[in-house]
């Protein structure tokens, strides 16, 4: 495997002629603003939403990008929000819930989440937060859309999660980056946030098809909770397989973002946690269920024994 850099669809320091000049190969969108250290998606304020696009389509095969980015603010903890997401998708410049950007997108997206929005949801209906849906935040997840499929907001996009992990990336001292890597149908996700300079994995997926031609893109929003979201740079590299004749027959044109052996369109089937009340009565009634079984098993048995006994008389 051998790697390039695609100058045309990375962003790097000093960002010149970015939001200023048609010529530029980026365009901002909504609250974003380019100072000579950082491109800010959103300031820590409230209600805001900021994106960068690129203008130039990429037709690259195989691709790996490198994200370097920033997210701090004066919130607590599980009080800032709410993110920044990593776009490849058919549509761009479209404002929208979901980190910026537009519901029911086409393409990929990578999610760094940074408030629980479940969690609170359930804690707020008193329901019980169990740890078959417990995520601890903020949390890096992907989605692939068809243009049909919406982002749970609610759910902090689990029925459509192709797969995540936690990630502690704000209010750091050392550099963030996220790894996005895209061969043969297959991606991965690493991540680099504890300042060793190391990767860890994050994610690894096959059989996703992504078709070419899409556009990349970084967005954040705000809600009534907020923080910095800043973009520092962001590097393409364009990947060189080496392909048999057959390896290419075999991988067709993908025209419709999909991934294999998963369902998108089937509508997801929500099974929410039980409040402390309903656990109390099923266990109370799963135990009167026992007890009445117990009862009636002992009264034939006693049935039984009487006409054994009389048997033998």
């Amino acid at each position: 495997m051998e790697e390039f850099l695609k100058r045309e669809y990375s962003l790097s320091k000093p960002y010149q002629g970015i939001g200023v000049s048609g010529s530029s190969h980026w365009e901002l969108m909504g609250d974003a603003l380019v100072t000579t250290d950082y491109v800010r998606l959103t300031p820590d304020q409230q209600s805001k939403q900021g994106a960068i696009w690129s203008r130039i389509p990429c037709h690259l095969r195989d691709w790996e990008l490198q994200v370097h980015f920033k997210i701090h603010g004066q919130g607590k903890k599980n009080l800032n929000g709410d993110g920044l997401a990593i776009w490849y998708t058919k549509e761009r410049m479209q404002k929208g819930p979901v980190f910026g950007n537009r519901d029911f997108f086409t393409g990929l997206g990578v999610f760094v989440d940074t408030y629980p929005n479940e969690e609170k949801l359930l804690e707020a209906q008193r329901k019980r937060y169990t740890p078959r849906t417990q995520r601890i935040f903020p949390y890096v997840l992907a989605m692939v859309g068809n243009g049909t499929i919406s982002y749970d907001h609610e759910r902090d996009g689990q029925p459509t999660e192709l797969g995540g992990c936690s990630a502690m990336v704000r209010n750091l001292k050392h550099d963030s980056f996220l790894f996005i890597r895209y061969v043969r149908r297959r991606l991965t996700i690493m991540l680099d946030i504890d300042g060793k300079h190391e990767w860890r994995d994050c994610l690894d997926v096959p059989g996703v098809h992504l078709p070419q031609g899409f556009y990349f893109g970084v967005s954040a929003i705000t809600g009534d909770l907020s923080d910095n979201h800043d973009l520092i740079s962001m590097k393409l590299y364009q990947l060189t397989i080496l392909r048999s004749k057959q390896e290419d027959e075999e991988e067709q044109k993908v025209l419709i973002p999909s991934v294999d052996n998963m369902e998108l369109l089937r509508p997801y089937a929500d099974v929410e946690g039980m409040s402390s009340i309903a656990i109390f009565f099923s266990v109370l009634f799963s135990m009167l269920g026992v007890f009445l079984l117990v009862v009636v098993g002992l009264v034939l048995y006693g049935h039984w024994s009487e006409s054994r006994r009389k048997r033998f008389y």
